[in-house]
């Protein structure tokens, strides 16, 4: 057997995990020593906390005062249902899906909605749907970026700006590292835990204009469980965009949000975390495209996720799930195989709270792992 040379710079952070993510440069657990614990949130410090968390999401994503912002239970799955089963029925739908979790949309207003009037665009992993085919006197429910393909939506063109039925975006992997058109999107929904690195069980819930007076004008179609539950009495329940959760959430997550939240502002808010996203992903892209035994995903360089950069092998024996073994084996990159739904093979995070550094200190690993998995198969 050939002897392969080991590389010997390591990367100080290994955690490439696309969720949760890595938790911001510098984080440690006293960060969250000022945490509201052992108290109501209800009380008038937790509630103010939990303001904080949404005033600070409104600055470092330039959000407008117009739009409601919620913290939902659930994560960012918890905040799309809520939207799909509250909002969905009142007229036509088309659902876009070309990857795991918008799939998962499709099949709860299939299978567990069951409306009567609904189109799917679909695509197979590494594609788009045909966004020109969508009709926009219906809801529609998208992904903005496809975490577990690679694939994002090119901009917000797309969306008719004089739309008759609602926009629908789970932003979870895009937000805070994409630029989001927030005039073109009625409800956008993201989880905590991604491209700033928090903790999870928690959702953001985003609501323009347009989402509310639907809302408020569209008695719900079926009946909600509470935690579903946006408006009483035909009016929305505006403390929960207030602060005032619909149940009871972690304070110590809220600490830790307002920690990523505060270390975004102060890094120079949505620009600067879209930068450092950005830049790590042209690192890695660069990489892959000099590296013949490597492939993104994504049909369309245009396409290519910035976050969440998935991989194929190409002409190799080399098993993907030994490669993502080995460095894990070496402590120099942790849960970086495919999703499991997905296609074989490797997928990298490149969100605001990776260190382009560390990409690079990745890259001379990734082809050593990649020989030694391909010696190991011959």
């Amino acid at each position: 057997m050939t002897t392969i040379d080991r590389p010997t710079l390591r990367p100080a952070r290994p955690f490439f995990s696309s969720g949760p993510c890595a938790k911001r440069p510098g984080w440690s657990l006293d960060k969250l020593s000022q945490a509201w614990l052992g108290r109501s949130h209800r009380a008038v410090p937790g509630k103010a906390k939990l303001a904080q968390v949404i005033d600070l999401t409104r600055e470092v994503l330039g959000i407008p005062e117009t739009h409601r912002i919620g913290i939902v239970p659930g994560s960012d799955t918890g905040a799309v249902e809520l939207t799909l089963w509250s909002l969905l029925g009142s007229r036509g739908v088309d659902m876009l899906a070309w990857e795991s979790f918008g799939s998962e949309w499709v099949g709860d207003v299939t299978q567990e909605l069951a409306l009567d009037d609904l189109r799917i665009l679909e695509a197979s992993y590494g594609e788009l749907p045909d966004l020109s085919a969508v009709d926009w006197t219906r809801d529609v429910v998208f992904t903005w970026n496809g975490t577990t393909s690679g694939v994002r939506v090119p901009d917000g063109a797309w969306i008719a700006p004089d739309r008759e039925g609602l926009s629908i975006c789970d932003a979870t992997s895009a937000a805070f590292a994409m630029d989001l058109p927030w005039d073109r999107l009625d409800v956008t929904t993201w989880s905590w835990q991604k491209v700033l690195g928090g903790e999870g069980a928690h959702g953001m819930l985003v609501l323009s204009p347009r989402a509310v007076e639907r809302l408020e004008s569209v008695p719900p179609m079926r009946p909600l469980p509470k935690l579903f539950r946006l408006t009483k009495d035909g009016k929305l329940i505006e403390g929960i965009f207030r602060g005032e959760t619909i149940n009871t959430p972690s304070m110590l997550c809220v600490e830790d949000a307002i920690d990523g939240l505060s270390w975004a502002r102060d890094l120079g808010g949505l620009p600067a975390l879209m930068a450092r996203s950005d830049a790590s992903a042209s690192v890695l892209y660069g990489w892959v495209a000099r590296t013949p035994w490597i492939a993104g995903l994504s049909a369309d360089p245009a396409h290519a996720s910035t976050t969440s950069v998935c991989l194929r092998l190409v002409d190799t024996p080399a098993d993907p799930k030994r490669i993502a073994a080995l460095l894990s084996e070496e402590n120099v990159a942790y849960d970086i195989g495919a999703y499991r739904k997905a296609p074989p093979g490797l997928r990298i995070w490149c969100g605001a709270t990776v260190e382009t550094t560390d990409i690079e200190a990745l890259l001379p690993w990734l082809d050593w792992a990649h020989a030694m998995a391909k010696q190991e198969a011959a």
